[in-house]
């Protein structure tokens, strides 16, 4: 019965490294930058990681194609962790180099030919989108300029004695009583 119990939990934290190491370093990381990334304005760690999260995407679907046959390969679950570490790590830039390199290519020249997620815009009966702006165009051209006024007026007294609005800005933050 030889050993200590530090010794027996460090040799079982060694050998299984890989299946503790590797949900923090696929998933739980990433879902914190990512979290942090939707919260600041820069699109580049925006597109690190949508970047991150497409190929760990196609990762997974490859395991779950390929399963019988990757419980074959004795390495996989730490050249995964390796992989996994150069996807994630932002020093590295493994996602935007995979998917820049390998995944555009192939899906710019395919999405050229057929996009079969393409869904039309609906349009009113003058073909212009239908917004706020076409809206307010329409009502002052049938009613006049003075009617969308008084309109405009009466909006903003009934909201000023109904409510109060706050704005919110990342670095300012303000009141206003319409």
């Amino acid at each position: 019965m030889g050993g200590s119990g530090a010794a027996s939990f460090l040799k079982v934290l060694a050998k299984n490294f890989d299946v503790l190491a590797g949900p923090v370093v696929s998933l739980v990381y990433p879902l914190y930058a990512s979290i942090r990334a939707i919260e600041t304005k820069s699109p580049v760690d925006d597109q690190q990681w949508l970047t991150y999260w497409v190929l760990y995407s196609m990762i997974t679907l490859f395991e779950l194609t390929f399963a019988k046959l990757i419980e074959w390969l004795p390495f996989w679950s730490y050249t995964k962790l390796i992989f996994t570490c150069w996807l994630v790590i932002p020093y590295f830039s493994g996602a935007a180099y995979v998917y820049e390199h390998f995944v555009r290519p192939y899906l710019v020249t395919r999405q050229k030919s057929v996009n079969i997620w393409y869904v039309p815009r609906k349009k009113d009966i003058f073909s212009k989108p239908d917004d706020i702006l076409t809206a307010a165009e329409k009502y002052i051209q049938e009613n006049g300029s003075e009617a969308f006024e008084k309109m405009i007026h009466k909006s903003r007294e009934s909201t000023s004695r109904s409510s109060n609005y706050t704005f919110y800005n990342d670095t300012y933050r303000y009141d206003d009583d319409y």
